[in-house]
């Protein structure tokens, strides 16, 4: 007869973690957190940061990544200086407990 092969068990499941953010989306959901706590729409501060509303929606939902000129003017229309809107990027990022991501 045939030797007998024993099953394998199922390895125990890796702990669940977050993904890393990439910038654009720390940058993004920061926006929009301090847009919402303000109670302001995107297409108020869309037009105070001079940008159009689709692109404001964007950055918020982390698909475009702004430059550096955009950036401070969504954050001056939010009354927040870039510095300070950087400082609370990083903290957001160093929050996140999940898988060190290299690139190659």
């Amino acid at each position: 007869m045939g030797e007998l092969i024993p099953f394998p068990l199922p390895e125990a499941e890796p702990e669940t973690t977050e993904r890393e953010p990439l910038w654009r989306e720390a940058v993004g959901q920061e926006l929009r957190d301090e847009r919402q706590d303000k109670g302001r729409t995107l297409a108020d501060v869309a037009e105070e940061a001079g940008v159009s509303t689709q692109y404001l929606s964007e950055i918020e939902r982390g698909r475009k990544e702004p430059s550096s000129e955009v950036l401070q003017a969504v954050a001056g229309a939010l009354d927040l200086r870039l510095v300070d809107l950087t400082i609370r990027i990083a903290r957001r990022l160093t929050e996140v407990r999940g898988p060190v991501c290299l690139a190659a």
